[in-house]
């Protein structure tokens, strides 16, 4: 059975072009705690959209999944790496948001018996990109998305919601507008290690898809948190907890600081997408792919407040 399942890990991983890639990694970072490492780069044909951190929390009757990944081949391979390591149930697969490369693979955990949970946003979000998410990122990954599905979470956090697997209680808190508007965290208590999706980046530049001001204040309150790890959404495996956030709130916050100043010059949001942010750019990688977004979407938020 074990040979099967290696086999099956390999088999999945064969690229779109014929050439063998890396096995599936699984890696246990804490007492039941699995984590895989995402590339840190941009979602293509031959990475098939392996580009995210995911998880997976392992406790006495079940197991539950921290996002899918980013195309129904790496769903796959994931699951049977999964399953190198327990045959206890899937029961819930937790997406933290509805970023392509945290969703895209969730069609591979569809069973009878697997509960699919979200935000409380994440249907209406889902439901307004999904297919759009689908055509778009065709154009770079062609057929490694054949077979690729949205799925919509059955079950959904307004605030908090407890889930426990036996003799292993992980805690699901849904926070407000910030990196989108639809994320949650996931806290093992067990291990006090926290899932932060993509509320959290480290080496990968952050993104801001739903507030730029809301993003500062989540971070803020992230760090009350009581974790002692935390598995960001890009970027290493792990790191020390509220430590990590350090270079994510300093980039925010020099975005925010160069793009009140534009404003108050008058400048135009074509020079502050140029210019905000800058002096930041050594600290991070795919700068160049995400950071005049952030400011062109800074700016349209910070030009309202008022004086």
């Amino acid at each position: 059975m074990r040979h099967a399942c290696v086999l099956a890990i390999f088999l999945t991983l064969i690229a779109v072009n014929g050439r063998a890639a890396e096995p599936f990694a699984l890696e246990e970072i804490a007492p039941g705690v699995l984590a895989h490492r995402g590339l840190t780069a941009i979602m293509t044909r031959e990475n098939l959209g392996d580009i995210a951190n995911l998880g997976a929390i392992v406790g006495d009757d079940a197991v539950a999944v921290v996002d899918a990944g980013g195309s129904l081949a790496e769903g796959k391979a994931f699951l049977a790496a999964l399953r190198e390591r327990t045959a206890k149930p899937i029961r819930y697969v937790i997406l933290t948001h509805a970023h392509p490369d945290h969703v895209f693979g969730a069609g591979a955990f569809v069973a009878a018996e697997t509960v699919f949970v979200g935000h409380k946003n994440l249907p209406r979000a889902l439901a307004a990109r999904g297919d759009y998410y689908l055509r778009s990122f065709r154009a770079a990954m062609g057929d490694a998305l054949d077979g690729t599905v949205i799925v919509a979470p059955t079950l959904t956090v307004e605030k908090e919601l407890t889930l426990d697997l036996g003799e292993r209680k992980i805690e699901l808190r849904a926070w407000r507008t910030s990196h989108s508007d639809c994320d949650l965290t996931i806290l093992d208590e067990k291990t006090g290690t926290l899932f932060s999706g993509d509320l959290l980046f480290m080496q990968h530049v952050p993104v801001v898809d739903g507030s730029l001001l809301g993003f500062l204040d989540v971070a803020a309150q992230l760090a009350k948190i009581p974790a002692l790890r935390v598995v960001p959404g890009h970027g290493p495996l792990t790191a020390p907890w509220p430590q990590a956030l350090e270079g994510e709130r300093s980039y925010l916050q020099r975005l925010t600081a160069d793009l009140r100043a534009a404003i108050k010059k008058g400048e135009s949001v074509a020079r502050a997408a140029k210019e905000a942010g800058e002096s930041q750019r050594g600290d991070w990688r795919l700068f160049d792919d995400y950071n005049a977004r952030n400011a062109t979407a800074g700016f349209a938020e910070l030009e309202w407040e008022t004086p």
